[in-house]
């Protein structure tokens, strides 16, 4: 049964026998934009969702690992890639899927990649080949609008932002001191 338990201000699962509360929270997804020299590591996918289609090695943070952790596995099954990670590059808040990602950047040690058991490819490409129209979720292009801004500047700095569902379209929104900048 679904009720706000006593001391809570949530809806929750609650067991009418024992009363025990099953929280259900959001699920965080980890990966890397892998980089070499002046191109990125992209996997086309071979599973579901948007299969065929392009992304950066990530996925679904397991128990017992850190963030970075499963950033590095994740790279590791998708792509049989090896990273040295720079840095926390992207966070994206992902309401209506009840997910947040986390999106490291981070440079290849070598050129010895392959596809993983999820993966029907892997490619080096340079910012102008990138198959744009490809791409299999929103933030991952938006990680990667976000790295080829941030290379041409000549600095790179930490995005945040959220990825909302508005009439069967998903739009990219970044808030600062509580304002809508970008949409």
């Amino acid at each position: 049964m679904k009720k706000v338990p006593e001391g809570d201000n949530q809806p929750r699962f609650v067991c009418e026998r024992c009363q025990t509360i099953h929280y259900q929270n959001p699920k965080i997804v980890a990966g890397c934009l892998p980089v070499w020299r002046d191109s990125v590591l992209l996997c086309r996918r071979a599973i579901e969702p948007r299969y065929g289609l392009w992304t950066l090695p990530a996925g679904f943070m397991e128990n017992a690992e850190t963030v970075l952790e499963a950033a590095l596995r994740e790279t590791h099954e998708e792509a049989r890639a090896r990273v040295d990670i720079i840095d926390l590059y992207a966070l994206f808040n992902l309401p209506h899927v009840n997910q947040v990602y986390m999106m490291f950047r981070a440079e290849l040690l070598d050129l010895d990649y392959a596809a993983g058991a999820e993966t029907l490819e892997v490619c080096l490409f340079k910012q102008q080949e990138i198959p744009w129209e490809q791409i299999a979720f929103r933030t991952i292009d938006q990680t990667l609008k976000f790295y080829f801004i941030d290379r041409e500047a000549g600095k790179f700095r930490f995005h945040m932002g959220d990825i909302v569902r508005e009439h069967e379209r998903t739009e990219f929104v970044q808030r600062r001191q509580g304002q809508v900048v970008v949409r």
